[in-house]
């Protein structure tokens, strides 16, 4: 009654494939690599890059969409905020109605 029981594994069931021998293989090198070209003297000029245009319409929706993320994350704080005040307030509470339970109790005897 108290000695373990462990359960029995199963058999293998249809086709068994016997593992297939795998031979090292030869790594040869590959060619070698030219050395870099050296720097010129002169600078080469950057590619000119197109730069952001923001036009009246693009800035509205980044400020619209920016202040819908701090009200969104504003209104999450507050709200963990209140939970945590009011789990506070809970557990104040029953702390005074134990202390309370427990002094008039000592006072009666």
């Amino acid at each position: 009654m108290f000695r373990p029981k462990f359960p029995t594994m199963p058999q293998p069931t249809g086709h068994i494939i016997r593992p297939t021998v795998i031979e090292p293989t030869v790594v040869t090198p590959g060619t070698p690599t030219p050395p870099p070209a050296p720097m010129p003297a002169v600078p080469v000029p950057a590619v000119a890059r197109p730069t952001v245009q923001l036009t009246p319409g693009s800035v509205l929706a980044l400020v619209g969409g920016g202040t819908a993320v701090v009200l969104v994350v504003g209104a999450v704080l507050v709200s963990m905020l209140l939970a945590v005040a009011i789990t506070a307030a809970s557990v104040a509470v029953c702390a005074l109605v134990a202390r309370s339970l427990i002094t008039t109790d000592t006072k009666r005897r």
